[in-house]
């Protein structure tokens, strides 16, 4: 029964259309990465390809390792050299990048400069070409200070004190010297994995919406209901298709824009600190590149778990499948609209919608704690935590509701 509710699901050419359009969404964000990721030759052209990202690797492997104060000084060194040649100088856009050609080897840890030497919420593109070698011994001191600084400041009202305790212990546990290798292939990775795990939501949404409302559509419901098996292995499979549909679908999904991801780039850095590439500088969360992964998977199925029950319950409790379907855009797109207010209360009900567990890369750059029974906890674990209990609810909630439902 579960077989024939699953190949119903599949049957239909909407269902059909629907993978397609998946394919082709991971084929274009494959796309993007590859151009996204160009090599600058010595004549300032831009290459891109499999030979050109080689040529990255190359490049920024020549800086791997741990960035030591005596690694730091190295870089302002040899960023100070470069942006005083006459192709930096120059007003000519072709002369600047036949000196980028020289500099982009670096140039992830020339961007951590510029977060660090900055101040905690300014970046200034150029400010690592006024550096003095001599700085580098307040790379990782100018961290905690900046923090500091900005708590006792702007976000002096934003949290509490035993919440601006924990975040800077958060920071002053981080482990240094960090580990640096080049790290684009996880860099991509995550940064599109938000944008394809809500975008299987959807289509999940499509193919799951109708697995309950489908008899009252093809009016056999009365049909459906009298048959022996009707009030019991059938609803049980139906849940069944839906937790199978899901699973299979994300895993494999997820698998192939993985493989597809660190095919092209390479899974090299997988170990590095996030705080060791600027997007991840300022976070607390002190895990490395696959940990992060990890969680963005786990939290991606986790969130489209969640909303696809959801949908199969409304499905079940209003017989239509375009009500259904309604939910999950709703749960992914609404909170965008009040997001990034200067509101701390609402920003922590937010930070806890369903919709975060599907950017997880984004939850561990946030600064949302929460105080429980006297402890600060920040939001990763109470989202894994709450919804994975919601979860387990939901599942019989839906089969007693398609249990007792009544045919007229």
């Amino acid at each position: 029964m579960t077989y024939y509710e699953i190949k119903k699901v599949f049957s239909k050419k909407g269902s059909q259309i629907a993978l397609v359009l998946m394919i082709i969404v991971l084929i274009v964000v494959a796309y993007f990465i590859m151009e996204e990721n160009f090599f600058v030759n010595g004549n300032g052209d831009r290459e891109i390809g499999f030979a050109a990202i080689s040529k990255i690797r190359e490049g920024k492997k020549q800086w791997a390792g741990e960035l030591t104060e005596e690694k730091i000084r190295l870089v302002i060194e040899e960023n100070l050299r470069l942006s005083q040649t006459s192709e930096a100088l120059s007003k000519d856009f072709e002369q600047n990048d036949m000196n980028y050609s020289h500099q982009q080897g670096l140039m992830d840890i020339r961007n951590l400069l510029n977060y660090d030497y900055g101040g905690f919420n300014n970046y200034d593109y150029y400010l690592a070409d006024s550096l003095s070698p001599g700085l580098a011994a307040d790379f990782y001191p100018n961290r905690i200070k900046n923090l500091k600084e900005w708590l006792n400041t702007d976000g002096k009202d934003l949290f509490s004190e035993k919440e601006k305790e924990y975040l800077l212990t958060k920071y002053e546990a981080l482990k240094t010297p960090l580990y640096y290798d080049y790290q684009a292939g996880w860099k991509s990775l995550l940064q599109y994995a938000p944008s394809i795990t809500m975008i299987v939501t959807l289509v999940l949404s499509f193919l799951c919406s109708g697995i309950f409302s489908g008899e009252f559509q093809q009016k056999s419901s009365a049909v459906f209901y009298s048959s022996f098996h009707g009030r019991r292995k059938a609803i049980s499979a139906k849940i069944k298709a839906g937790l199978i549909i899901i699973t299979v679908v994300y895993w494999g999904t997820m698998l192939i824009y993985t493989g597809l991801v660190l095919g092209m780039l390479g899974a090299d850095g997988a170990n590095c600190p996030i705080q060791s590439y600027s997007a991840g500088w300022k976070s607390i969360y002190n895990i490395t590149n696959w940990q992060e992964y990890l969680l963005v998977i786990l939290g991606g199925y986790l969130g489209s778990l969640f909303m696809l029950l959801l949908t199969m319950l409304v499905s079940a409790r209003t017989n239509s499948a375009v009500v259904a379907v309604i939910i999950p855009f709703a749960l992914i797109f609404l909170p965008s609209f009040l997001s990034g207010t200067s509101i701390p209360a609402l920003n922590k009900v937010l930070g806890l919608l369903p919709d975060q567990l599907l950017q997880m890369n984004q939850v561990v750059k946030y600064f949302n704690l929460y105080e429980i029974a006297g402890r600060v906890f920040p939001a990763v674990p109470i989202l894994l935590v709450v919804y994975a209990v919601f979860v387990l609810m939901i599942i019989p909630f839906v089969y007693l509701i398609y249990r007792k439902k009544q045919v007229y």
